[in-house]
């Protein structure tokens, strides 16, 4: 008889899959949960070891290491997550008894290795289930200590701690290895917060929803369950989009009538929010270069009722004759390092570096010198990243506007659905003070910058500009 499968398995499964495939966890576990058909709390439970191994990896090598004198690192992958998961869960899971994650990943290792190597592994995690991790690094040391505790390379938390305020730094860091809320954008034309609350506690009681102080749009969601699962999702009255993503795109003021470029558009969450900001009376032309993502935004402006996107598929560093001439307005969501929506894709701290950023910097100004031109006079240009390096935002812009004389940086226009007055704030040197509404705030280059973040939003972290091109 075949053995059954159980949470841990599944998730030692989704790291392999990380590990050695190069997958996406979100992706890998999707489709691991759907083989394994779990239970909701094991699958829960797979979920948490999972994302908390990635979350916390390096802080969990130094822990086993401690207790390993040779390390962990030679071990084949199955047998190394096999020891992260269970040490996960002695360390950071005070519901599982730590006889039952030993006991679990000796097994397993035993039956990819064999008895040698499973003693190997029962004496490791034993000692560390007796004697905890290491003493963690003094807090005098404050990057040092943040390091370690949230398993950051030391290069990332420069970047982090160069971007905030000191008194910001460990929240900050702290958010960025939590998981992340589940924001939903709504179409006030169809449903209200209260109204979409009601209909998702009546799905599943004890459902909640609460709408953002940040921008009307946005409902944060709780105890749902998957949206796909919903009725009120599959009628289109909602879809799943971060608090973050809605303000950029909020940013371009979409009106009727505009031609709009959203350039990268990716599976569309931006295009058909601007699709409905401007009452789906606006040309959408979404273009990117995967047409299995367009395929999956043709399917959502569908589910949406949404029909004034044009879906295009374009090399855009070197755009043609499918794309227009001129657009009153460019959204330009360019692909970045992502090290701002660790909560959701954890693994991309460990798939990035200065190289990678650099190049992907590369990019971003190779995308804007082709797609800046297609503004005509008057019109806008917002470029944004879901990012918080330096390279790839304030360094990037400075440099993006001495090659592009002809832009300017602007604020935000006045939108009813986003208080834009009263999210700014005095200057950089006031973040620590601001608000927790506070995400704008003025550029030393004379226009402004909307950043948002976990730990003051509860938003990914996005960096954002409207630029102007001049008549």
């Amino acid at each position: 008889m075949a053995r059954a499968t159980s949470a841990r398995e599944v998730a030692r499964r989704v790291l392999r899959r990380v590990d050695t495939e190069g997958a996406y966890a979100s992706l890998a576990l999707a489709g691991e949960l759907e083989r394994s058909q779990l239970a909701a709390d094991d699958r829960a439970l797979a979920t948490e070891i999972a994302y908390g191994v990635i979350r916390h990896r390096s802080r969990l090598t130094r822990a086993l290491t401690a207790h390993a004198p040779r390390g962990i690192g030679k071990l084949s992958p199955a047998i190394r997550v096999a020891l992260e998961a269970a040490a996960y869960q002695i360390l950071f899971l005070d519901r599982v008894p730590a006889y039952a994650a030993v006991d679990d990943a000796v097994g397993a290792i035993r039956r990819v290795a064999g008895e040698r190597v499973a003693g190997f592994a029962n004496r490791v995690l034993r000692a560390l289930a007796s004697a905890g991790e290491p003493p963690l690094p003094d807090r005098g040391d404050l990057p040092a200590y943040l390091a370690t505790v949230c398993s950051m390379p030391a290069w990332l938390v420069e970047q982090l701690t160069s971007a905030l305020a000191p008194d910001e730094w460990e929240p900050g860091a702290l958010a960025l290895t939590a998981p992340a809320p589940l924001w939903a954008r709504i179409d006030r034309g169809r449903i209200q917060p209260d109204e979409l609350g009601r209909l998702l506690a009546d799905e599943r009681p004890g459902a909640t929803a609460e709408e953002s102080p940040l921008c009307a749009d946005a409902v944060r969601v709780g105890g749902a369950g998957s949206p796909d699962a919903s009725r009120s999702f599959q009628d289109g009255l909602w879809t799943v989009q971060d608090l973050g993503a809605q303000i950029v795109a909020r940013m371009v003021g979409a009106r009727p009538g505009q031609r709009i470029l959203d350039a990268c558009a990716g599976v569309g969450g931006k295009s058909t929010h601007l699709a409905q900001i401007a009452g789906d009376r606006a040309i959408i032309d979404a273009a990117d270069q995967s047409q299995r993502k367009l395929d999956l935004l043709t399917d959502s402006a569908r589910r949406l009722g949404l029909t004034s996107i044009r879906p295009i598929a374009s090399d855009l560093r070197r755009p043609g004759p499918e794309l227009a001439g001129a657009y009153d307005a460019v959204l330009l969501d360019a692909p970045c390092s992502g090290l701002g929506v660790l909560r959701r894709h954890p693994e991309l701290k460990w798939r990035s570096s200065p190289a990678a950023v650099a190049e992907l910097a590369a990019l971003q100004r190779e995308l804007f010198g082709a797609l800046w031109r297609r503004v005509r006079p008057g019109g806008v240009l917002v470029y944004s990243v879901c990012t918080f390096t330096a390279a790839e935002g304030p360094d990037q812009i400075r440099g993006l506007l001495a090659d592009a004389p002809e832009l300017e940086h602007v604020a935000p226009e006045p939108d009813p659905a986003v208080d834009w007055a009263a999210v700014e704030t005095g200057g950089p040197r006031k973040i620590a003070q601001a608000a927790a509404r506070d995400v704008c705030l003025p550029d030393p280059l004379g226009g402004h910058q909307v950043r948002t973040w976990p730990h003051r939003h509860g938003a990914d972290a996005f960096f954002a500009v409207r630029l102007r091109r001049r008549c």
